[in-house]
């Protein structure tokens, strides 16, 4: 395959677009096992949101370009709404509104399937080395008393990751998902706008818990724990905002 127009890169893949494929490739030979669990990933919420209005890529091919793996699926056509936003400020409550209900149509879906949420928040709070153990004691303490839920949790849910277009609405970047609890998705939602689009996060919190009629305070028992998870991406520009969010045990 040839890799034609460079999009853009994530922590660990650059994208490119190819003869009406989106093409993952990542970037080093040992991100395999990664790649191959994005792509079991991706295939489990395909066949999930088969009883759901939202539509996702179609993966169609795992394969290795030039000594390094890679995914294909569908590109999409359209703007991101993080773009309509950029583009209209004047409709960000509107974009706002129409992305909390994606976001809740999503947590509609029961994904037993999935690997569990806890199990993967637990392995990166465990895997920091920028706390102490009694932090860590503490944090896994918290999430350990949260409730149990098999929700469809996105992971990395953000308006640029929702394309609306003439064909309806379609949401990308499932890799992260996992089963959980709703309110964990909300708090790492939360998390990714105060990093990213900090104007966004208070009116998207406010919308959410009012949408759901999820307690502001429950969400933000979660805040620590998605903070750390964040912190073990290894984001040097996120590192002072995340600790922050560390010492709110007793939020």
């Amino acid at each position: 395959m040839e890799l034609k127009n460079f999009i853009g890169s994530g922590d660990i893949y650059d994208i490119y677009e190819s003869d009406g494929k989106a093409v993952r490739v990542y970037r080093s030979p040992e991100h395999k096992e990664k790649c191959l669990y994005a792509a079991l990933t991706h295939a489990r919420v395909e066949t999930t949101l088969k009883n759901s209005y939202l539509q996702m890529p179609i993966l169609h091919e795992v394969s290795v370009i030039d000594g390094k793996w890679a995914i294909s699926m569908d590109w999409i056509n359209g703007k991101t709404m993080g773009q309509l936003i950029d583009e209209n400020p004047e409709k960000a409550d509107f974009y706002l509104d129409k992305f909390v209900e994606i976001q809740t149509e999503i947590h509609a879906q029961y994904m037993p399937l999935l690997s569990k949420l806890k199990d993967k928040l637990a392995r990166q709070i465990k895997s920091l080395g920028q706390i102490d153990e009694i932090k860590k004691y503490e944090l896994l303490t918290r999430l350990d008393s949260m409730p149990k839920h098999i929700k469809l949790c996105h992971l990395n849910f953000t308006p640029d990751c929702v394309i609306l277009n003439d064909e309806g609405t379609y949401v990308l970047n499932w890799g992260s998902s996992r089963q959980g609890n709703a309110s964990a998705d909300a708090a790492k939602t939360y998390l990714l706008l105060s990093l990213r689009r900090p104007d966004l996060a208070d009116p998207y919190l406010d919308k959410y818990c009012q949408a759901t009629g999820t307690s502001k305070q429950y969400v933000q028992q979660w805040m620590p724990i998605v903070a750390a998870a964040q912190l073990d991406r290894g984001i040097p520009e996120e590192r002072d905002f995340l600790m922050r969010w560390l010492d709110v045990v007793q939020y």
